[in-house]
């Protein structure tokens, strides 16, 4: 066929048809030349292009915030140190400026540099009662005298009354008493056999009474009459005139007496002990009340309540030590029957006692280590340990036994009683 018979696009689509063949035919007679040659690449040089994207950013690092941090408010600094109130005082050593007697502040340096003062007070017949500053005492002792009936011996030191009584006679403790708290001493009398053991002494020069020739004007022993009372019973002290003359005799010198023990916390394992009532063959009685308002044990005697003459209140102490001694005969002082006789309180070596403060008691033993200077009182349980004491005033109750004592945790009415009283 001739191509110029063709038709125009008939040639047109027969020379299309002709150049692609031609292409076809050369691919095919040299394969060997292709670029496209499918070699496999070595799998050892391929790199992810797309490490970049998975990297992890710094965002979603897990760093622990520093909110998560203990804060120091959180850990406990244990910074705390005990007061100076609940940190135990005694029994042999006293921080300066602290009174072996009530555990608590001298009230001033005068207080401090002076010495311990023993003032015996009478406490029968009753028309003693009330008796005038016994609540400015720091220490009071009540033991029997004669017939069952007691006596005070209270230590002064904080406090420098004008008006203490009445004042009373010597007996054969107050021996024991003057050098166990290396005191002055102020007593009306005594016996004679009282009175030679007495001047023969080492503390001679600290004692003061009328019957050694101290009067009113130089050693306050001064009387005061008061309408039908005796005249035995109407003798009083000024203290402040006794202190002076002892700084004259140059005795009044602060000694500090070892003993007892202090802590504003009781000891654990308190019983209760709201009432204790003390009975002394039935002459004199003495019942004291824990007062819940004031933290101190309050005094009844006879039934009704016992007040003191200088400040209108009840008697009061902020610890009661109630201690078991001996009594014995000294036929070799006193031949039998003497109306003059002293009991002799064996108020050394050791026995058993009871503590009460804060509305409980303890129970345990007194002792005194030996008969020396300045060797107190001690209340101790029976490790030797000893039974703290609350820091003030404080009352030792010496008898004869516990049949003497009674201990109740409950609290008689007193209200009752009175009214009883009165109708008889």
């Amino acid at each position: 066929m001739s191509l110029r018979r063709l038709p125009l696009w008939a040639a047109l689509l027969l020379a299309g048809i002709l150049v692609i063949s031609a292409s076809v035919s050369s691919q095919e007679d040299e394969p060997t030349l292709s670029t496209n040659t499918r070699t496999p690449a070595p799998t050892a040089t391929f790199t992810p292009t797309l490490t970049p994207s998975i990297t992890p950013t710094p965002t979603l690092t897990l760093t622990p915030s520093p909110t998560l941090t203990p804060t120091p408010t959180l850990t406990p600094t244990f910074t705390l140190t005990p007061s100076p109130t609940i940190t135990p005082i005694g029994p042999f050593f006293y921080p300066e400026g602290i009174s072996p007697l009530t555990g608590q502040p001298y009230p001033d340096e005068a207080a401090m540099s002076r010495r311990n003062l023993i003032v015996k007070i009478s406490n029968y017949p009753p028309l003693v009662r009330p008796q005038t500053s016994v609540n400015l005492a720091d220490v009071v002792y009540e033991y029997e005298v004669e017939g069952g009936v007691t006596r005070f011996a209270a230590i002064f030191r904080n406090n420098m009354p004008t008006h203490v009584g009445s004042v009373r006679s010597a007996r054969l403790v107050d021996l024991e008493l003057i050098p166990m708290y290396q005191a002055l001493f102020a007593y009306s009398g005594t016996s004679q056999p009282i009175q030679n053991l007495i001047l023969s002494s080492e503390y001679v020069y600290q004692t003061f009474s009328p019957q050694k020739g101290d009067n009113c004007e130089d050693a306050g022993f001064c009387r005061f009459p008061q309408g039908d009372l005796p005249f035995e019973h109407t003798l009083f002290l000024d203290t402040t005139k006794l202190y002076e003359q002892a700084t004259v005799r140059g005795v009044n010198t602060g000694y500090r007496a070892n003993g007892f023990a202090f802590n504003e916390q009781p000891d654990p394992d308190g019983q209760p002990a709201p009432d204790v009532f003390i009975d002394w063959f039935g002459a004199v009685d003495a019942r004291w009340q824990y007062d819940e308002n004031s933290g101190r044990y309050q005094r009844y005697t006879d039934g009704v309540p016992h007040v003191d003459a200088g400040d209108g209140e009840q008697l009061w102490t902020d610890n009661i030590v109630i201690i078991e001694v001996p009594h014995n005969r000294r036929p070799d002082l006193f031949p039998e029957g003497a109306s003059y006789e002293s009991t002799e309180i064996a108020l050394w070596d050791q026995g058993r006692a009871y503590l009460l403060r804060d509305g409980v008691y303890y129970e345990g033993y007194w002792r005194r280590r030996d008969r020396n200077p300045g060797s107190a009182l001690q209340i101790i349980y029976g490790n030797n340990i000893p039974i703290m004491m609350k820091p003030g005033r404080s009352w030792v109750e010496i008898v004869r036994g516990w049949g003497d004592v009674e201990i109740s945790a409950d609290r008689a009415n007193m209200d009752a009683t009175a009214g009883a009283i009165a109708l008889t």
